[in-house]
């Protein structure tokens, strides 16, 4: 599922391919994109910057104008050459963005939006974002100050809120908790500043370790599998996500995992490595 790495990767391969390229063709099966390109067209403007901001990613065209995509559970973008058959059926496109040299398909994206930058700045979702984990900028005070302003959330939920940490999904949420010793089920309140700053400091390397850059300057997309166990085996490539009733990696004790917060989201937890 589509978590701030994602995107990342999608953004930094995007850039690469399309960034000062000239739009040449543009379509879409969402109805409010077609009008504006047919009021606008973006046929002819330059692609200034791909860029990713959490879970979310932004497609800068000369003229103001800003395409805002959210990938939610399933969407994906994807490059080819032209005349490259897709990857995936046609049924599943929402937007095409070519140019002489590449064209960008987004596949079954549920959020895309054109804006300017004075209605980005205010779009609901996207301007009260907290830090980027992945950004270079990462302000990590601010991000400890934003989570010690949950103290009545439980660590796992608190770590979902884009607006105190923008990039954090489902799976790094059990993946950070477990790796740090913290029963995700504890409340902000109780953490030591220690486990706070630990909290964060882990989840900064876990996404960074699954950004790493070995395409040079090629443009690929990365079809690996997300890992914070560092193994080789995919299999047992994460620690307790998606492992219930395994055996904890660390330990030997069966996997718990039930819903939590509030959007339902499948907690996994070790309760023996992180006792409450």
């Amino acid at each position: 599922m589509p978590e701030g790495d994602t995107i990342f990767r999608a953004a930094r391969t995007l850039q690469r391919a399309l960034a000062g390229q000239t739009v040449t063709r543009f379509e879409a099966q969402l109805p409010h994109l077609q009008r504006v390109h047919d009021d606008t067209p973006l046929t002819g403007r330059v692609i200034e910057e791909v860029a990713a901001h959490g879970k979310w990613m932004t497609m800068r065209f000369s003229g103001d104008l800003i395409l805002l995509t959210h990938m939610l559970m399933s969407g994906s973008w994807h490059i080819y050459r032209p005349g490259e058959t897709w990857q995936r059926s046609r049924y599943d496109m929402r937007i095409v963005i070519g140019t002489k040299e590449f064209e960008a398909v987004a596949f079954k994206v549920p959020v895309a939006e054109f804006h300017s930058a004075a209605s980005l700045a205010q779009r609901e979702g996207f301007s009260q974002l907290g830090p980027d984990i992945l950004a270079s900028s990462f302000d990590g005070q601010l991000a400890e100050a934003n989570l010690k302003a949950q103290p009545d959330l439980e660590a796992a939920e608190a770590l979902l809120r884009q607006h105190v940490m923008a990039g954090i999904g489902n799976v790094y949420k059990s993946e950070v908790c477990f790796a740090c010793r913290v029963n995700p089920f504890r409340k902000v309140a109780t953490l030591a500043d220690e486990e706070v700053q630990s909290l964060i400091a882990t989840a900064r390397k876990f996404l960074a370790a699954n950004v790493t850059d070995t395409a040079g300057d090629n443009i690929v997309t990365y079809t690996g599998f997300r890992r914070t166990t560092r193994r080789a085996d995919p299999a047992e490539r994460l620690w307790v996500y998606g492992r219930g009733n395994s055996p904890c990696r660390r330990c030997g004790t069966p996997i718990q995992s039930r819903k939590q917060g509030r959007d339902a989201r499948i907690t996994f937890w070790c309760p023996r490595c992180q006792p409450f």
